[in-house]
């Protein structure tokens, strides 16, 4: 929510001071064999504060948005962080001193559509594939959030941040012998629900496409077990970086112990590959999850991960930084009012290469052509496993028969430092969230990557 003159509580400050007010709007509907099992709209919302005292911080926080409240907030948060400095030595702590200020609302100029509208839509895109694949089991879910806060810091600092995002998500499973086959689609992105859709029917060739695609998967054969050389879709490509890879590299799992501290400075991948996290744009266009003033008041700026092959920085917070000794990069992110700001990733990307996806796939003789996940889960040394539920063959240099489900492992610099091309095209996922202490919205992307990596079998 947007306080006018908020910049009226500076008074307020005697020591660094981050306020911020902040409301998220939920909505949730699952239909499963066109019965609705899920209709939810919801909202969360107040004020916190969060105060720095000899390099200690004090957090409060409430629901309730008005003046005394306000001023409440702020009084505890100098409490908790007095207290936490009169039984600690003072430490030293670097905070922000520049002036700066942003104000970007990406709420839909269009015509909002009732909660009602929104049913149908999804209700008509329920009675297509029934209609024309009675074989289906289906199950579509929209899930959207419309993020509104305001900040304000002790030195001045204002930001004001409208982010919606939704996402469509449509699964279809079939049986054979009696064995339950399961692929997703996921569209959507930023904006409100009438930025990213209009009609049905826009949907319905994409829909044909996945049946096609899950009833090869029905049909398909269990992959060879062992290393294979692969190409992972630019899906996995951004997990691959964000979960195995961005996680290492955050400021507090730095500090903490990641494989990301000692091998700074150092050849981590291939020199193919430059992995960047980035702040709110890239190719002159908004990323998913756009960040200019992150939620301790820092201007947000990209962070170059790795370039080159050569591990070049981390992403950091307040804190971190000054443990560290470097730069905050802006990435400190809390999901809700009632969360105190943490190392986050915003959007994590490798960067494209100058290989065509074709020339890629024709230069393998016998491997993997991979393309979607299911779970996963990663450490801070950096090994992963994730789930396929979707991928294909590559026999002499042509994409072959679908297989059924397996897995990937590895760990991931190893992974990286095997690749030998990476495809011209960019493609992003912001559908998932990142459960790092606080679920938050996350995205990731690039392109198709080529690399040896260990995959499960049967």
């Amino acid at each position: 929510m947007e306080i006018n003159n908020i910049s009226s509580y500076l008074k307020c400050m005697k020591e660094y001071t981050e306020l911020r007010v902040q409301e998220n709007n939920n909505m949730r509907i699952t239909l499963v064999n066109g019965n609705v099992v899920s209709n939810q709209k919801f909202s969360k919302g107040g004020v916190s504060a969060r105060v720095n005292m000899g390099g200690y911080w004090g957090f409060s926080s409430n629901p309730e948005v008005k003046d005394e409240t306000i001023k409440l907030v702020i009084d505890e948060a100098n409490q908790n962080a007095k207290y936490l400095f009169d039984i600690n030595e003072e430490i030293p702590f670097n905070l922000d001193k520049e002036k700066i200020s942003e104000h970007k609302d990406f709420k839909t100029k269009k015509e909002r559509w009732s909660q009602n509208q929104i049913m149908n839509f999804l209700k008509e895109i329920d009675t297509y594939i029934l209609n024309k694949y009675p074989n289906v089991s289906r199950r579509i879910n929209l899930n959207s959030i419309d993020v509104e806060k305001t900040l304000l810091t002790s030195n001045g600092t204002e930001s004001y941040l409208y982010w919606p995002g939704t996402w469509l998500i449509i699964e279809l499973t079939v049986k054979k012998e009696n064995v339950p086959y399961v692929l997703y689609q996921s569209n959507g992105g930023l904006g409100n629900f009438e930025d990213n859709f209009d009609k049905p029917e826009n949907l319905y060739s994409k829909i044909d496409e996945l049946y096609k695609k899950v009833i090869n998967k029905s049909e398909g054969v269990y992959a060879q077990a062992g290393e294979k050389e692969c190409i992972l879709d630019a899906n996995l490509a951004g997990i691959l970086a964000h979960e195995a890879i961005g996680h290492t590299l955050e400021g507090d799992l730095v500090i903490n112990g990641s494989v990301g501290g000692p091998n700074l400075n150092k050849k981590v991948a291939s020199e193919l590959i430059t992995l960047i996290d980035c702040a709110n744009t890239y190719r002159g266009e908004p990323c998913p999850v756009p960040l200019y003033i992150d939620d301790e008041g820092t201007k947000a700026e990209d962070a170059v991960l790795i370039e080159n092959g050569v591990l070049k920085s981390f992403m950091n917070n307040k804190e971190t930084a000054n443990v560290l000794k470097m730069e905050s990069t802006g990435n400190a992110r809390a999901f809700e009012y009632s969360d105190e700001p943490l190392v986050r990733m915003r959007n994590t990307i490798i960067v494209p290469g100058k290989d065509k996806f074709e020339d890629m796939i024709a230069s393998i003789d016998d491997g993997y052509y991979f393309v979607k996940s299911g779970n996963g889960q990663a450490d801070l040394t950096g090994e992963f496993m994730f789930a396929i539920v979707e991928g294909y063959e590559i026999k002499n240099g042509k994409i072959g028969k679908a297989i059924k489900d397996t897995t990937i492992s590895g760990v991931a610099f190893d992974v990286l430092k095997s690749v030998t091309m990476i495809s011209d095209d960019m493609k992003w996922n912001s559908s998932g969230m990142c459960g790092k202490k606080q679920s938050i919205n996350v995205s990731m992307g690039g392109p198709a990557i080529k690399c040896k990596i260990n995959v499960g079998g049967r």
